[in-house]
């Protein structure tokens, strides 16, 4: 079955994503970054071979920043829309509405705050969580993860109160490369650092350049 390659996103409207890059990035510069980072993070799913894209998004795209643009990379992907109260409800929903759509197909999930991330890391997770991994586990360096990978998507119902990482959810999890989430102007300047490409390290440097002359 063809993995499919789940994106979890906030549509970047102003004021309303990453206010905590706030200061020094004004509201409309941080929705600009989420936005940045929304699109890295598409355009690494889209190189990635032999995936079927789907995309489960919060909010009004209609309203985000980069609105066309972001149209444009989502064109021809599987569109699904957020459920649920809380952030992991709607984790579970998406993983279960994949699970309707593509009835057999392993997920792998990830979000928008890692634009460093590259379709070669994505190309061997999937074939791994195609072969003999049940489960893989992203993890990130502020303690959370940035990737969770089911062969049977319904298992995301582990989220609920069980970490995947213990022994006793039946699952054999496999860890994936350590990666940093944008959460922070810190981590925006390090993973814009460790890219220097992209339309993510050129939004962090548009933040950070000095101001001209009034």
């Amino acid at each position: 079955m063809t993995p499919v390659l789940l994106v979890v996103a906030k549509a970047p409207v102003t004021g309303l994503v990453k206010t905590r890059l706030c200061p020094p990035a004004t509201p409309d510069e941080a929705a600009d970054l989420a936005a940045a980072a929304l699109l890295d993070t598409l355009d690494a799913v889209t190189a990635t071979p032999g995936v079927t894209p789907a995309i489960a998004l919060g909010g009004d795209l209609g309203r985000a920043v980069r609105r066309a643009e972001l149209a444009r990379a989502v064109r021809g992907w599987h569109l699904l829309d957020q459920h649920g109260g809380t952030f992991t409800e709607r984790l579970i929903g998406a993983h279960a509405d994949v699970a309707a759509r593509f009835p057999g197909c392993p997920v792998l999930q990830i979000g928008m705050d890692t634009p460093q991330l590259r379709w070669p890391v994505l190309d061997r997770a999937v074939r791994r969580l195609a072969g003999t991994a049940a489960a893989l586990l992203g993890p990130a360096t502020d303690g959370g993860w940035w990737a969770l990978g089911l062969r049977d998507p319904r298992q995301a119902e582990a989220l609920r109160g069980v970490p995947l990482s213990r022994g006793d959810t039946g699952l054999r999890v496999v860890s994936l490369p350590l990666l940093t989430d944008v959460d922070t102007m810190a981590d925006a300047v390090a993973v814009a650092a460790a890219t220097r490409r992209g339309r993510f390290a050129a939004a962090v440097a548009a933040v950070l350049a000095p101001a001209g002359p009034a």
